[in-house]
């Protein structure tokens, strides 16, 4: 006979409630109780009607989630991290990629709230402005939370690395290695994460008494292309820049192949330092100084808090929650002018 969840209740001397949070691994279940009721469940063979579950809890055991692009490893990373802590809960993941898209993102919400996920974690696409498609998916009651990319202007928790701290401690480093004419390549400033490197950039140079030069700081769209475009930018000037803090990695990588191709020296004549720790940093000459966002930590964070929202609602839907991450500094070849000099 197939064994139902009274029969582990009936056993346990436990309700049917509290067995069905144990198997759910509800965080207001004792770990004590928990193991006996998982002990137990192996024990006596008992699988789980996912679909009867569902329609008893009105919970479907998966979460949607949006990146912008599965080819950027900075994204992989952190679906690594929501992974890693989803499967030991219980919870499958639907992956979708907007392609930095709008439209996109609003296909995945109808997709994700057709099939009625339990919540939804997403991290913004460069080109989306207007957020009312998220906003759907509060008035249908699913909780959402951004990672990485986030707005600060609506009441939805998100979990950040401090990018105005990363944008400061990039900044202050090519200080500290000597530079003193620095760039800044941005990225699409109606984005928090994007303008927080701006300030944090601009706040390093304040700090060293250096006044911000409007003319060495590119808009770019972060991409390999902006990087190239910017190094062609910078160096058609009468006094072209020394150093360069690049918004994200890929367009650091940009300015890399650009400044070789124009016979600039790096670091030597030239400091380059992006944001993300991408996987091909170390793996490029010179290797790429960059801030690392902590996206398996960012990943399983987001998960967790994604959670509290699933099970507890009433109580911390009402206020907005921010996990904010700690940068750490990745400093390698492109940024490392002390080190050259040192030898010499």
């Amino acid at each position: 006979m197939k064994v139902t969840i009274q029969d582990l209740a009936a056993q346990l001397h436990l309700t049917t409630a509290t067995v069905s949070r144990a198997l759910n691994n509800h965080p207001r279940i004792s770990d004590s109780t928990k193991k006996a009721v998982v002990e137990l469940a192996e024990k006596m063979n008992y699988r789980r009607n996912r679909i009867a579950s569902s329609l008893r809890s009105g919970k479907t055991h998966t979460i949607g989630v949006i990146i912008p692009s599965a080819e950027i490893n900075f994204f992989g990373s952190v679906v690594h991290g929501i992974e890693s802590i989803a499967n030991t809960n219980g919870y499958n993941i639907l992956l979708y990629q907007s392609n930095e898209s709008t439209e996109y993102e609003q296909k995945a919400i109808e997709t994700f709230i057709d099939v009625r996920v339990d919540g939804v974690l997403a991290s913004i696409a460069k080109e989306t402005t207007d957020i009312t498609h998220y906003l759907e998916l509060k008035s249908k009651g699913i909780p959402l939370v951004f990672f990485d990319r986030s707005k600060d202007m609506v009441n939805i928790p998100s979990v950040v690395v401090d990018d105005f701290k990363g944008g400061y401690m990039a900044t202050q480093h090519l200080l500290q290695q000597g530079y003193r004419r620095i760039a800044h390549i941005t990225g699409q400033l109606h984005l928090k994460i994007f303008n927080d490197r701006l300030n944090g950039y601009k706040s390093a140079l304040h700090a060293a008494g250096i006044e911000v030069d409007e003319s060495l700081i590119y808009y770019g769209n972060v991409s390999i292309e902006a990087g190239k475009e910017a190094i062609n930018y910078f160096f058609g000037m009468a006094e072209p820049p020394d150093g360069i803090f690049a918004v994200e990695d890929f367009t650091a990588l940009g300015v890399i192949k650009a400044a070789k191709e124009k016979g600039i020296s790096i670091p030597e004549q030239l400091g380059v330092i992006g944001f993300a720790n991408e996987s091909f940093d170390e793996h490029i000459t010179p290797s790429l100084s960059s801030m690392d966002q902590q996206t398996v930590l960012m990943g399983r964070e987001a998960f967790k808090l994604l959670l509290e929202l699933i099970y507890e609602k009433e109580e911390v839907q009402l206020k907005k929650v921010n996990v904010v991450l700690e940068p750490i500094a990745r400093f390698r070849q492109s940024s490392m002018r002390q080190m050259i000099v040192n030898k010499l």
